[in-house]
């Protein structure tokens, strides 16, 4: 596991978290609309672990590489409309139905809130479907904003939703941390000049999270939560220590 450097966090005033593969272990539901979809174009079905690899970039990229696994690269541009409006339809169906919340992410949110950090979601999930999702899970209510994939022109690991929560918030990027499950908040974070902190339970397109570029990993929110309080209290200490 890799060791966080506490000290980097005494300043963080914001909270920017990922949701799929961070809140909510939602490769079910892609699952489940995937393989309806699939059956809609006489394809087999796929297992969960292909689906887990898929995940992370966006609806589109979703669908491509589920395609990719049937086509060469010209049948699946051939295919990729009707299979993303079939995708769609079934994935609305069953938002949220066969998801689950991850172990500590409501204490975790809870305590974030109660010791004053600000929080925003930033999905790469279109809004269509992370907002139903996140208030069907009483998740909606922690967030000053909600960014989803299609908010921006540009999608994590594009800095750009990061940074427009930045400005949001009136705050500069060392004040802020990103926790997410995968090298797209890392890398995102990293351009953007914030702190970012990985949970080892997600997606991470099927690679070891060990091995992104982070400021550490956490086991959960609700470890990031004490993190950051802890290291708050620290730096509240030195300074009432200096005559």
């Amino acid at each position: 596991m890799k060791t966080v450097n506490a000290s980097l966090f005494g300043d963080i005033r914001a909270a920017i978290i990922d949701l799929d593969g961070t809140m909510l272990d939602t490769a079910p539901d892609f699952h489940v609309a995937i393989n309806r979809m699939r059956a809609e174009l006489a394809l087999a079905p796929l297992g969960i672990g292909s689906i887990k690899e898929f995940v992370g970039k966006g609806t589109e990229n979703l669908i491509r590489r589920v395609l990719a696994v049937d086509f060469d690269a010209h049948a699946a541009e051939r295919h990729f409309e009707a299979a993303l409006g079939s995708y769609q339809r079934h994935y609305l169906a069953i938002n949220g139905d066969y998801s689950s919340l991850y172990p500590g992410v409501v204490a975790g949110l809870d305590k974030l809130r109660s010791d004053g950090i600000r929080l925003a979601c930033v999905t790469n999930k279109p809004l269509a479907f992370a907002l139903p999702l996140l208030e069907n899970n009483r998740l909606h209510g922690y967030f000053e904003v909600i960014y989803g994939g299609d908010s921006f022109a540009r999608k994590k690991p594009d800095p750009a939703p990061l940074l427009q929560v930045f400005a949001d918030f009136a705050m500069e990027p060392q004040q802020v941390v990103a926790i997410g499950d995968s090298s797209n908040d890392a890398q995102a974070a990293r351009a953007a000049g914030c702190r970012v902190l990985n949970v080892p339970y997600g997606y991470n397109h099927g690679q070891p999270i060990q091995g992104v570029d982070s400021d550490g990993i956490v086991e959960t929110l609700l470890e990031a939560a004490h993190l950051i309080s802890a290291q708050h209290a620290t730096q509240q200490l030195s300074t009432a220590a200096i005559p």
